[in-house]
């Protein structure tokens, strides 16, 4: 099929979904509108740095372990199926939680952090039947497009989240309602890209043995014998405990800076709007350089996002300056998510493509808790030795990115 051939009825559920699940991500901006809540509920630092580290390294921690159930299935889409009850569910119980608990505070963050970890579990479970499903059903010449086509539309319903998040805030509903419409509008959104992808036509696969967990355990020192795969765990290794300041942006700016609770919502825009525009470029720059050129240029932005974050504090600007935190930080994220794929991809050797994708996901999902011992420093000596911490691993990981295979 060519590349420019209209959509076909798989392609275009699977797009549905995207801009569904992109919709729903405004909403439920974890890094934004979660840690502003868990704020309003008074949570101390480490439980609000705990909540992006949930939702990141729950969802990569059960990689390898899913990969060795689901490889020998010839249907993929049930497990998916199966992941988006529970992940709906989970969805719903946060929305009831936020609604009729906040005048107990800590029973609400108990039952909203369980709730949270358990969606974000059932999501890694569903990950790898998702990418699955999509490789089966979009061929690879059409996928760039496929994947740009959710994304850039995605991006905008995105940002049309943030006004209404901003909307929401600024209003006259009270706490915790307001909150509670807010995930309330993200459960349905995410419900129903999960119902639309589950409506895919999916093809069997031929017949596979099946790999047990202590197969893919046992392989895991081999894998880290490849020189290529060890250089790219470190960075990202790096990488993930630099983002140990990504939780406290919002909340700086609404209890150190006293911003108003609607500027969540233009923090969310900045968030959306950007990604979209920067894919543009990012793309360019891995066809030109590479993916090694790429994921240091990003983290040179991911770098500064901290910094500015601590610029705008000291010299006391307005919302508007600290925007751009959430912008470096955007742009920052979206050269990841290419660089990160399309570098791992070209190093793994084929016949072990899974097996690099798992072990990586799993040892890289343990080091997203490092907010969580961020959240300990910024209780006991403030924020700003978290930014400056934060940027100082960026800088280590921009330099051993040079031990990258420079081809990849």
């Amino acid at each position: 099929m060519s590349a420019r051939a209209p959509w076909n009825r798989n392609e275009r559920l699977g797009i549905a979904n995207g801009w569904a699940v992109f919709l729903g991500d405004g909403f439920l901006s974890v890094s934004v509108v979660v840690t502003a809540f868990a704020a309003k509920l008074g949570a101390p630092n480490w439980v609000i740095g705990l909540l992006p580290a949930i939702a990141a390294g729950g969802w990569m921690l059960p990689q390898l372990l899913v990969a060795a159930r689901v490889r020998a299935l010839p249907y993929k889409l049930p497990v998916y199926r199966s992941a988006a009850l529970v992940r709906t569910a989970t969805y719903v119980a946060m929305v009831l939680t936020a609604a009729l608990l906040s005048h107990q505070p800590a029973l609400c963050l108990t039952l909203f952090i369980l709730a949270m970890s358990l969606n974000a579990l059932a999501s890694g479970v569903s990950g790898l039947p998702f990418l699955e499903v999509v490789s089966k059903t979009v061929t690879p010449e059409r996928r760039p497009r496929f994947f740009a086509t959710r994304n850039l539309y995605g991006g905008l319903l995105a940002f049309g989240a943030g006004l209404l998040v901003r909307a929401i805030l600024g209003s006259d509903l009270a706490f915790p309602l307001n909150y509670a419409l807010i995930f309330a509008l993200g459960t349905a959104a995410f419900t129903f890209g999960y119902w639309i992808f589950g409506r895919v036509d999916e093809p069997a696969d031929p017949p596979q043995s099946p790999h047990g967990t202590r197969a893919e355990l046992r392989a895991i020192p081999e894998t880290l014998r490849d020189g290529h795969f060890r250089a790219f765990l470190n960075v990202r290794l790096l990488l993930a405990a630099g983002s140990m300041a990504e939780p406290f942006f919002a909340v700086y700016a609404l209890r150190e800076l006293n911003y108003a609770p609607a500027a969540l919502g233009v923090f969310v825009m900045a968030l959306t709007g950007a990604a979209p525009l920067s894919n543009v470029v990012w793309r360019r720059v891995a066809e030109r350089k590479g993916s090694r050129r790429l994921i240091r240029y990003a983290t040179v932005f991911a770098g500064l996002a901290p910094l500015w974050a601590l610029t705008v504090g000291v010299l006391g600007l307005s919302a508007w300056a600290y925007l751009g935190v959430f912008l470096l930080s955007s742009v920052a994220n979206q050269g990841f998510n290419l660089g990160h794929t399309n570098h791992l991809l070209n190093i793994a050797p084929e016949h072990a493509r899974s097996r690099y994708i798992g072990t990586l996901n799993t040892l890289v999902g343990a080091a997203l808790f490092t907010p969580v011992a961020a959240g300990l420093l910024a209780d006991g000596l403030g924020y700003g030795p978290v930014f400056v911490l934060s940027a100082l691993l960026c800088a280590a990981a921009w330099w051993r990115c040079g031990w990258l295979r420079r081809d990849a």
